[in-house]
């Protein structure tokens, strides 16, 4: 297997933009799911060059009628990064189970590039850190910071953390949090907002509904291409994510719609039942949100608009 110093391909050869990685490697099971198409080390140890591709009319993508694509595209890219890097250069096994941390992301709206009538060629610098070794040299987790740039010019940046569990300790560790979980309950009279209060485009991509005391966590595609595209024993930090911005769509009336910059990080499992409240609390052009879950928080973070 490749180390993370090993060769200078990043420098010395283009990156291949005429194929996706192993959707595996990324925990996809849809081809079309799949961003990344190449990742490479370069000459400086630990520093790696990646091309992803983001198409212009992504379905799954929510998109607000501009020539800009979803802030989710690049933070999947990230979350793709996560995986494939450590998979493919750190040892780490694949059947290791990958646990998010946490991570952010921020978008420069001056210097992003437009949609244009093909995919958008995406060229990422990532910097991979705090690696934590076991004895047999495996990584069982470390940081990523990745910029991203397209044409030359620079214009996001995101990073965070992630675990890797072998099957004992993850499934101890899930043990744990289905013992905390409480009995399924969900509330009495509530109603999904229309796809326009949440700036999305259709009805399947509202993960919210809400009631008298506001909004929750609920899918109304639990089988959704991009947010389920895999088996999952817990709520993901994607959706996560997207609730807490329909969340500020909907607290804001649409005046907080599609953030610039964003912060997620996760305290344990969000469990799929009880459904998990999304407190939002928006301030001029932040919102700081929380997941709570049977009385506990499970997430907390904050988003950003222009």
């Amino acid at each position: 297997m490749s180390t993370a110093t090993a060769g200078t391909a990043g420098k010395s050869e283009p990156l291949d933009r005429s194929r996706t990685v192993e959707r595996e490697l990324v925990h996809r099971t849809s081809v079309a799911e799949v961003l990344l198409t190449d990742a490479r080390p370069t000459g400086t140890p630990h520093v790696f060059a990646a091309a992803a591709s983001w198409p212009r009319a992504h379905p799954t993508f929510p998109r607000d009628g501009s020539q800009r694509h979803s802030p989710l595209v690049l933070v999947e890219t990230l979350r793709q990064l996560g995986l494939y890097l450590p998979l493919r250069f750190y040892a780490v096994p694949e059947t290791f189970h990958a646990v998010i941390t946490d991570l952010h992301f921020g978008i420069a709206p001056d210097a992003e590039p437009p949609a244009g009538s093909g995919a958008t060629e995406i060229t990422c610098e990532a910097r991979v850190g705090g690696v934590w070794r076991e004895p047999d040299a495996s990584a069982v987790g470390l940081r990523l910071d990745v910029e991203f740039s397209a044409s030359g010019v620079a214009f996001g940046r995101g990073g965070g953390g992630v675990r890797f569990l072998a099957d004992a300790p993850y499934e101890a560790l899930r043990a744990r949090a289905a013992g905390r979980a409480a009995p399924a309950h969900h509330p009495a009279g509530a109603h999904r907002p229309p796809p326009a209060e949440l700036a999305v485009n259709h009805p399947q991509d509202v993960v919210l509904a809400v009631d008298r005391d506001g909004p929750f966590v609920s899918p109304a595609d639990p089988l959704h291409p991009f947010l389920f595209d895999h088996p999952s024993d817990h709520v993901p930090g994607m959706v996560l994510l997207e609730a807490a911005r329909q969340a500020a769509a909907h607290r804001s009336r649409g005046a907080l719609a599609r953030p610039r910059a964003g912060r997620l990080r996760a305290t344990r499992f969000t469990e799929p039942d009880p459904p998990a409240r999304v407190w939002c609390i928006p301030h001029h052009t932040t919102c700081v949100f929380r997941i709570v879950q049977g009385g506990t928080r499970t997430a907390y973070g904050t988003l950003s608009y222009q």
